[in-house]
Formats: structure tokens, C-alpha cells, sequence
């Protein structure tokens, strides 16, 4: 197998070597054209004046065709003319390098890389036998070369001029990676960098609300770099990008397709155009042929403002269009320099015949007419040129010198090459910047040594206006902004309706007139483009899963949240004191809660609590009425009195509980209404003992008979109240209750209600009671069969099983509720236990009075 591969190897060497034989050590002759004037100084131009019609795909089989360029460009040439006029108007100009002649040499670099590296190296060796590190001319120094337009073209050439340290002055490569001095430091530009371009479209999206953008770029570096930036920076405005597609450099109509058919189906409404006019007119061609409509196309300087981008036909799609343009001015006399140029005439002017033919329709009779169009044929055949056409008789864009823009952006660098020729030129000896103060020879100087000047010039040209360079070479950023308007006549003309200049003073960077700008269909309103509508305030945004920060759904704030503002991202927590209103976009302040005697729960609590408490004052009055009758001497009536009084002010002491709580009623509040009970209570108890030792006491000699009286009584009366006293002065010493603002038992509201400080000191206070009341309620049910005189330890039974059986389920409740209602259980249950005692103990005998006087008798009493 080795045999057979040598063998191989020395047939192709053998056939390579008959069929294509090696004439030396030479590349092959590239045969760069273009156009020359002599000069003492030469400066070299770089212009995209043609572009090639389409590509073909190279295999490599055979020798690859030469690239010819037939597309002629009106406003490309024009940018090439105003270097020669800036050029003679220098030459004519007696303080601007007097005494020293300045030539050109200009190539066209038709929008290709490789043609524009052609004409770098036809310019630094200056001879169309380019030989790398020779510049194989007279003594006549090559100053700069001015160039080229187009990022991907003046990229390479900036990588060429910068190994021979050659200065290159661009008057529209805005790519951002040109900025890095280390790879490019010999290179200037009269426009605005990257960065501050995609500042600028993140400006004018952010303004007008467009969060939801598509981005179409040209596929070269600049386009790839400045998509890059561009996304960055909409990055930092929370803009998203729906779609970011390439657009090719040569005519391929499946990628055509494809991008539009990307464009149609996405909802994105705002698509960022970053691509040089002579790539996207095919692109935009197709678009209009597929009838997309309802699109807003925010156009970087590029083409934002070439005419041959937006056509006439094309308005259907692309009127209302918006975007940012170089600043505009109007060059003094171009007008008459464009108008003087003629074939017959105009000597050392580079492709003025072409020109010619284009301008006029018409073909030179020694000219090849298959590059004629067909509309340059009339009925007799074809129309020749002659020379003698009027350039005054024609109305097209190139003669339209109101409003250039790149054309002044290369009036400038040529007038920056010559101001820095000039400062070159007129330095004193020993005060130069060079080594030991010495200057540089204007006949034979380095380039290097030009770049010096360059870096440092600042100048005021013929229309006032300051030109100079930042410290990463570049001028300072001035853009208007302009807007495609529909006009009467069924064309596009772009109308200026803002500005963005970073050199202005803070807040007046960004000046828009909302007022003159017109979108597609002719609305004046600001059309939308975003992916999810804004949230109103109230609401917040929720970021959809594996969709873009764009992409949201809109989320109700929770209670006591709110967002006053629209697309608010979180929702911000109202203070303690305040909650959010119903919409959740404001926070009011807490409505404030407690029993008042004005609501209806309180005043029937109150007023129920005024009635029943005059219940015990009548039927005390009845009983004192009677109180010489057997019912009322017979049941200790001192004891009735005490707990008569005792359930009168039972009911009166519920009082304290409504209204709004203060210091001094939440101290009262459950000291008074745990002595009260107490008090009560005692007295039930007293009732109950005394039954049981009246009884006993009359069995024969019981001892018990000593205990009958007013003494045990009231004894114990006194003795059970004050230890419930007791308790209630050390809970009211040592951590006595106090009103406070409760806002977390119910966020939405601040309860005025009262701390009971000790926890502990209440529940004893109510565990006394609920003791009391037990025992009173063991000793009535253990005497309720003894032969009491109206059997009143019955009744004490039931009503202490009342009392009971309402406090104990007075506290589940009690713990189950909050605020005023809180209260009301309390009162509710002093109500209630109270009733329970009066109506067991007291209603029986007012009966017995009343109603049934007969059994109120001793004979009715001794008989039982």
C-alpha cells in the first residue's frame, strides 16, 4: 500500500506540474485599477462606488472568475466626488498648505473585502505591480488614505495600513471592535463608535416602548459585532430580541425567503436594520413582494436615509420607517462642482463615463452594450452619449446637495488629512514633537509621523462646525433622526424629527418632536411592539417559563401589597399602619376596629346590658318590699341584697368593655369584672353553706348551731371577694394590662384592644372564679334535696350550672375570635351567666310573691 501511494503522489505531482507550470517566485498579478492625479502629497481614497450584481459559488475546480461589478450607485459616486472637490478646494486655498499640491489616487472597492485590501496595496506600493514592504514610486509620500464606508471593507484595510503604520481617516465604518487601538492604530473615523450607535437605538426604542425588537444584520463582522453591542445594550433596558437574522451580501433567495418568512410569523412589530443599503435592498424587494405590512423598521445610518432603499413601490411596506442618520450639512459650492463634471472635461476623474451613461440613459458608442439596461434603448435602437448632455436639465438624487450626510463625513477627513499636512508642514525646527525637537520633511516624511497630527488635530471648518478626534479616534457623536413620511405624490421622503448628540448638556442628549413623526398606514398614533401587554399598577410582572424577561403573565398583588406604577416587577408591602386599596395601586391608611357604642353590635350590647341591670334593682326593690314575708327571711334576704346588688353591677361592669380602650378601662375591665363575679359568686356560695348549716344545726345537739347568723355569711362573702382582690392588685402591680394596636390578628385592619400584660395573672383571676363557682355548684347539687324552705338549693344548682356551662364554652370562643368580637363574647357571657343567676335564683321567688302570694305564708312554709 506505501508503493501504491508514492506512486500516487508522484502522478499528481507530475500532472499538477505539466498542466500548470510555476514561472518563479511571484504571486499572481491582481491588475488593481483606478484613477490618479500627481501631486506633492498623495492622499488615497477608498470608495464602494459599484457592487457586483450576484455571486457565484466557487469549487475550485478550475480558475475562479475575475469579480466584475456592474451595479453603478448615484450617492457612493458622490461620496468619491467630494474627495476630489475637497482636494482642488485645498489646492486653491493659499493658507491651507501653501505652496504645496495635493494629489489623489482612488480605488473602487465595490463593496468586497478583498477589493478594497487591492486597492490598499495598489495604494501603499503605488504601482499596479503591487510588491508587498516596496513602494515602488517617486519620492512623492503617500499622507493617508481616506476609507472606506463600509465596516466589513474598512476592517481589513485597517489590519493592512496598520502593519505599515499608514493613517486611515473612515467616513462611515462604525463597527466597535475598530475602537481597540492594539489591533488598529492607525485609524480614524469622522463617525460615531458602536457603542454610542447602539446606545442610540436602545435610546429611541426605550422611547417610544418597543421591548419586543427583531434585528436583521448583514453578514459581515460589522453586522456580527454590532448585533452583538446592540443586544447588550437593549439588555440593560429589559428589551428582548424576538429573532436576529443574517442578511446576505450576495443575492441568495432562499435566505430571503426564510428571513421574511421568520418576520411574517413572528409577532415582533419593530425590527432594528443594521445593514449597508446596497445588501438590503434585495431583502426589502421581498419583503414588499410577500405584502408584510404593519411593521416599524428602525434603520441604523447606514441606510436610514438612501433613497435607493426606500422607493416609491416599497412605501406600502416601509413608510412611517424610523431611524438614526450621520448629521446633515450642506457643502458651499459642491453644487457647481457636481455640475461642472463632464466625460470631455473632467480629467483624472475616475468612472465619469459610467457615470454619464447612468445619469443620461445613454451608451458611448465604443462602449460594450450588453451593460446597457433595456430602458436605455429607443425605438430606433440605442441612444449614444456625446458629451454635450446638460447635468443642469436632470433632477436625481445626486445632484441633491441639501442634505449630505457620508458626502460631508469625507469633505471633513480629507479637510483633517490637510490639517494635519499643514501642522506637519509648518513646524519650527527644535520645537518639533519628534526625537530631540525635530520636525518631519513634507517631501519625504513616514506615515507614522503624519499619525501624530492626525491624533492631535482640531480645526474649524468652512461652516463653523469643530472637527476633531477622541482619545480611541473618533469624533464626537451627532445624530439625527429621521422619519420615512408617505408624501401626496405616492413617494418616500424622510423628514428630521429629532437629534441625539452626546455633547449636549444633561437631559437635551435626546430630542424627539413626537408630533411630526408619521408610521405605516399613515397613523400618527405610536404603534406597539412587545410581547406581553404592560401590567397595570396593582399588578406585577411573572416571567413565562423559557420565554425572554419580555414575556410575562401579570399578577395580581396579594392584600396589603401594591405596585403604583406600570410593568412594576415585584409588588412593595404597604407600611404596618396602611394596606392596599382595592385596585393594589395605593396604600390607605388601616381602618381602625373596636366595640364602639355607635355600631349596632354595641349598642345592643349596651343597651341590653342598661336593661338587665335595672331587672336586679326591681326585684331588689320587690324584695325589700316584702321583706317581712316568709320567702324573703326565709333565704338569708341580706345574702339576696349582696347578690342582688352583685348582678346589678354584673351587668353595669359589661359597660367598660365597649368603647375604644384606654389605659385606665383596660385596667378596669377585667379587674372589675373578676371582683365583681367573685363577689357574686361568693355570695351564691354563702347562700349554699348557710342551707347546709341550717339544716344540720337543727339536729340535737349539733354544734353548727353556733354558725347560724350574719357572721359565716358574711365572712365568707368577704374572705372569697378580697383573695380575688388580692389577685387582681398583684396582676395590675406587676404587669398590668395596657391598649395597644393589633395588626397582625387581621392585616387589613388596626384593632384597638387591650393587652392583658399577664397572661397568667388572667387566668387565675378567671380560675378562682370558675373555682368559686364550681364549689358552689357541688355544694347546692349535694343540698338540693335537703328540706330547705323553697328548696333555693335547687335553684342555686341550676343557675350555677348555667354559670358553668357558659363559661366554660366562653372560652373556646374566646380564643377563636379577635378583635371586637373578641369583646363581644366577654360581654356576651357576662350577660349571659349573669341572667343565669338572676333568673334561677330570684325569678322563682318574685313569682312566689307576685303571682302566688298564698304560698308566700308560714302556714304554707311550716306545713312543708
Amino acid at each position: 500500500s506505501k508503493m501504491f501511494l508514492k506512486s500516487l503522489f508522484l502522478l499528481l505531482i507530475t500532472t499538477v506540474s505539466y498542466e500548470y507550470p510555476q514561472p518563479g517566485c511571484k504571486l499572481p498579478n491582481l491588475k488593481p485599477k483606478g484613477v490618479s492625479k500627481d501631486g506633492d502629497v498623495i492622499l488615497g481614497g477608498v470608495f464602494p462606488a459599484r457592487k457586483m450584481d450576484f455571486g457565484t459559488e466557487n469549487l475550485f475546480t478550475e480558475k475562479p472568475e475575475p469579480q466584475v461589478c456592474r451595479i453603478f450607485i448615484f450617492r457612493y459616486y458622490r461620496w468619491l466626488q467630494a474627495m476630489i472637490f475637497a482636494i482642488e478646494e485645498i489646492n486653491q486655498d493659499s493658507n491651507l498648505l501653501p505652496n504645496i499640491t495635493l494629489g489623489y489616487r482612488i480605488y473602487d472597492s465595490c463593496h468586497l473585502a478583498s477589493r478594497a485590501l487591492e486597492g490598499t496595496m495598489w495604494l501603499i506600493t503605488g504601482q499596479e505591480e503591487t510588491v508587498p514592504n516596496y513602494r515602488c514610486t517617486s519620492q512623492t509620500p503617500l499622507a493617508a488614505i481616506i476609507g472606506d464606508a463600509l465596516s466589513a471593507t474598512a476592517i481589513p484595510m485597517a489590519m493592512l495600513l496598520g502593519v505599515f503604520h499608514y493613517p486611515q481617516i473612515s467616513y462611515g465604518a462604525g463597527a466597535d471592535i475598530l475602537n481597540d487601538k492594539n489591533q488598529f492604530p492607525s485609524f480614524f473615523r469622522n463617525v460615531p463608535d458602536g457603542d454610542i450607535r447602539s446606545r442610540s437605538i436602545a435610546k429611541l426604542l426605550m422611547h417610544f416602548g418597543w421591548t419586543w425588537v427583531g434585528i436583521l444584520a448583514e453578514d459581515t463582522d460589522f453586522g456580527e459585532l454590532s448585533t452583538q453591542n446592540l443586544k447588550e445594550e437593549l439588555g440593560k433596558t429589559d428589551t428582548c430580541v424576538g429573532f436576529s437574522e443574517i442578511i446576505p451580501t450576495f443575492v441568495s433567495y432562499t435566505k430571503l425567503n426564510h428571513i421574511a418568512d421568520v418576520i411574517k410569523r413572528s409577532s415582533v412589530n419593530t425590527i432594528v436594520i443594521i445593514c449597508a443599503d446596497a445588501y438590503i435592498i434585495p431583502l426589502m424587494e421581498e419583503i414588499s413582494r410577500q405584502n408584510i405590512t404593519g411593521k416599524t423598521w428602525v434603520v441604523t445610518e447606514s441606510s436610514s436615509t438612501s433613497a435607493v432603499v426606500f422607493k416609491s413601490h416599497l412605501a406600502r411596506s416601509f413608510s412611517g420607517s424610523i431611524g438614526i442618520a450621520i448629521h446633515k450639512a450642506n457643502i458651499p459650492a459642491f453644487k457647481d462642482f457636481l455640475l461642472s463634471l463632464n466625460p470631455l472635461t473632467s480629467q483624472n476623474n475616475i468612472y465619469i463615463e459610467t457615470f454619464w451613461e447612468h445619469a443620461f440613459g445613454c451608451t458611448w458608442p465604443m462602449a460594450d452594450t450588453s451593460q446597457a439596461n433595456a430602458s436605455n434603448r429607443s425605438d430606433k435602437g440605442i441612444k449614444h452619449c456625446t458629451g454635450t448632455e446638460n447635468l443642469n436639465m436632470l433632477n436625481i438624487s445626486f445632484l441633491d446637495v441639501s442634505e449630505l450626510r457620508f458626502t460631508y463625513n469625507v469633505y471633513n477627513s480629507v479637510y483633517t488629512a490637510a490639517h494635519a499636512l499643514h501642522d506637519l508642514y509648518t513646524c519650527q525646527p527644535g520645537e518639533g514633537p519628534f526625537a530631540y525637537g525635530t520636525c518631519a520633511n513634507i517631501h519625504y516624511f513616514e506615515p507614522w509621523q503624519l499619525f501624530h497630527y492626525i491624533k492631535n488635530v482640531h480645526f474649524e471648518n468652512k461652516l463653523g462646525e469643530e472637527v476633531y478626534f477622541d482619545n480611541k479616534g473618533n469624533t464626537p457623536a451627532l445624530y439625527d433622526i429621521v422619519n420615512w413620511h408617505l408624501m401626496p405624490d405616492g413617494k418616500l421622503k424622510y423628514v428630521e424629527v429629532g437629534r441625539i448628540d452626546s455633547s449636549a448638556p444633561p437631559g437635551k442628549e435626546f430630542i424627539i418632536n413626537s408630533s411630526a413623526l408619521m408610521w405605516n398606514g399613515g397613523q400618527t398614533e405610536i404603534p406597539r411592539s412587545v410581547c406581553s401587554e404592560s401590567c397595570h399598577p396593582g399588578y406585577r410582572k411573572a416571567a413565562q417559563q423559557g420565554e425572554p424577561i419580555c414575556c410575562f403573565d401579570c399578577i395580581r398583588c396579594s392584600e396589603g401589597e401594591i405596585s403604583n406604577h406600570t410593568d412594576s416587577s415585584d409588588c412593595t408591602e404597604c407600611p404596618g399602619d396602611q394596606w392596599s386599596n382595592e385596585k393594589r395601586d395605593k396604600c390607605i391608611p388601616k381602618p381602625i376596629e373596636f366595640l364602639t357604642y355607635e355600631e349596632t353590635l354595641g349598642a345592643t350590647l349596651a343597651s341590653t346590658s342598661i336593661l338587665f341591670s335595672l331587672i336586679p334593682g326591681i326585684i331588689l326593690s320587690i324584695l325589700i318590699w316584702y321583706h317581712d314575708t316568709p320567702i324573703v327571711k326565709a333565704n338569708n334576704r341580706e345574702l339576696s341584697y349582696l347578690l342582688l346588688i352583685a348582678l346589678m353591677l354584673c351587668f353595669l361592669c359589661s359597660l367598660v368593655f365597649i368603647g375604644q380602650p384606654l389605659t385606665v378601662t383596660c385596667m378596669l375591665r377585667q379587674t372589675a369584672f373578676g371582683i365583681i363575679f367573685a363577689f357574686c359568686v361568693s355570695c351564691v356560695l354563702a347562700k349554699t353553706i348557710m342551707v347546709v348549716v341550717a339544716f344540720n344545726a337543727t339536729k340535737p345537739n349539733s354544734s353548727l348551731k353556733n354558725w347560724v347568723g350574719y357572721k359565716l355569711p358574711n365572712t365568707i362573702v368577704l374572705v372569697c371577694t378580697l383573695f380575688q382582690v388580692i389577685i387582681c392588685l398583684a396582676w395590675l402591680c406587676s404587669s398590668p394590662p395596657f391598649p395597644e394596636q393589633n395588626m397582625k390578628s387581621e392585616p387589613e385592619k388596626i384593632i384597638i384592644e387591650c393587652n392583658e400584660g399577664s397572661t397568667v395573672a388572667f387566668w387565675c383571676m378567671l380560675g378562682y372564679m370558675g373555682l368559686l363557682a364550681t364549689v358552689s355548684f357541688l355544694m347546692a347539687f349535694l343540698a338540693r334535696n335537703l328540706p330547705d324552705s323553697f328548696n333555693e338549693a335547687k335553684f342555686i344548682t341550676f343557675s350555677m350550672l348555667v354559670f358553668v356551662s357558659v363559661w366554660l364554652s366562653f372560652i373556646p370562643a374566646y380564643l377563636s375570635t379577635r378583635g371586637k368580637y373578641m369583646v363581644a363574647v366577654e360581654v356576651f357571657a357576662i350577660l349571659a351567666s349573669s341572667v343565669g343567676l338572676l333568673a334561677c335564683i330570684f325569678f322563682p321567688k318574685c313569682y312566689i310573691i307576685i303571682l302566688r302570694p298564698d304560698m308566700n305564708s308560714r302556714d304554707y312554709l311550716m306545713g312543708k
